[in-house]
């Protein structure tokens, strides 16, 4: 068993965009056509507790590398006011030859990175400007930190950045890391979340939020919505906008925006593509300019295991981490020998 740890990862992955952003495209478009397999994430809820939770996600994916394995993420919201980060998470990966366990991953970053990663692939495709100047961030956690970092690195024309966060001492410290990961950027505080979605073409929602509470009727024709947190806006919202997913069937559950959207109005007629759709064949959807785009990923295991992997191949290539030996049963490791 192969243990890598947090700062271990970080190392890792510095740096990395541009590979981090390829292989979450091949793993949409392995998806689609139709080389995973994906069950529906697991929600553990505690009695008496709406806001705590912590999520598995089982997943395989195919290709020339195949991976297995699991991750398991906790989100208590709770944590953020205490100093601490709101999610953490780990991975599992598990030998495709005798399923036993691989890698044992510490996976904050893999998810924010892949969460980041897949919202950036979308802004380039969706994007109605051919060199957007400037991005809304709504929400500012780490996860819109990373979605930063990534669409600067999928769009190097953005200098611009419009900030809104209920916390506005939160809003002004993430100004200052802005600045670090793009140097010069002009930035600006919104007074409310209107105000952001208006400034810009480009807006990522990455919220706690529980239920929606945001409608997108100040952003301007073409505006492209990262809807990350997925929980964020009015289903009149979603009724009204060009919709892309990563997958339909997992998106509309557990009370997200579009799961109350095709509770409404009895089916899913209102998502128009899939982003692995979209990389296969990107003939076979036309982004209206006149319109506004929201991406809705629920967050595919897949891309968790696929940066996962790559994780693990760096650290066994460089000799990062740490190897138990005795982690399994001796027969078991003798057997794999």
């Amino acid at each position: 068993m192969l243990i890598i740890g947090h700062r271990e990862v970080r190392d890792i992955l510095k740096g990395r965009e541009r590979e981090i952003i390829s292989l979450v495209a091949d793993a949409y478009r392995l998806h689609d056509e139709g080389r995973s397999a994906l069950p529906h994430s697991v929600f553990l809820r505690f009695p008496g507790d709406d806001r705590n939770r912590i999520i598995g996600l089982p997943a395989h994916l195919g290709g020339q590398e195949p991976v297995s394995g699991m991750k398991w993420i906790a989100s208590f919201p709770g944590n953020v006011a205490q100093g601490k980060e709101r999610a953490s998470a780990s991975i599992v990966l598990n030998s495709m030859a005798d399923g036993t366990p691989e890698a044992f991953i510490e996976a904050s970053l893999v998810s924010a990175k892949r969460t980041a990663a897949s919202a950036a692939v979308a802004a380039g495709l969706l994007s109605t400007e051919r060199e957007p100047s400037g991005i809304s961030l709504i929400g500012l956690g780490p996860i819109n930190l990373e979605v930063l970092r990534f669409a600067k690195a999928q769009l190097p024309s953005l200098l611009e950045v419009t900030l809104f966060d209920l916390d506005t001492e939160r809003a002004h410290a993430f100004g200052s890391k802005v600045r670090k990961i793009i140097p010069g950027a002009a930035v600006h505080y919104a007074a409310s979340a209107g105000e952001a979605v208006a400034a810009h073409r480009l807006v990522s929602l990455a919220t706690t939020a529980g239920t929606p509470h945001l409608d997108l009727g100040a952003a301007g024709p073409g505006t492209t919505v990262l809807h990350v947190s997925l929980r964020d806006l009015t289903v009149e919202s979603i009724l009204g906008a060009q919709n892309v997913v990563d997958d339909a069937d997992h998106v509309c559950r557990e009370r997200t925006s579009l799961h109350l959207a095709e509770q409404a109005t009895g089916g899913r007629e209102f998502v128009d593509a899939t982003i692995g759709g979209m990389l296969r064949a990107p003939d076979s959807f036309r982004r209206d300019p006149h319109r506004v785009a929201v991406f809705s990923p629920f967050g595919l295991g897949i891309l968790d295991l696929a940066l996962a992997q790559w994780v693990k191949q760096q650290a066994e290539e460089f000799s990062i981490g740490t190897k138990v030996d005795d982690f399994l049963p001796l027969d078991v490791v003798r057997s794999a020998a």
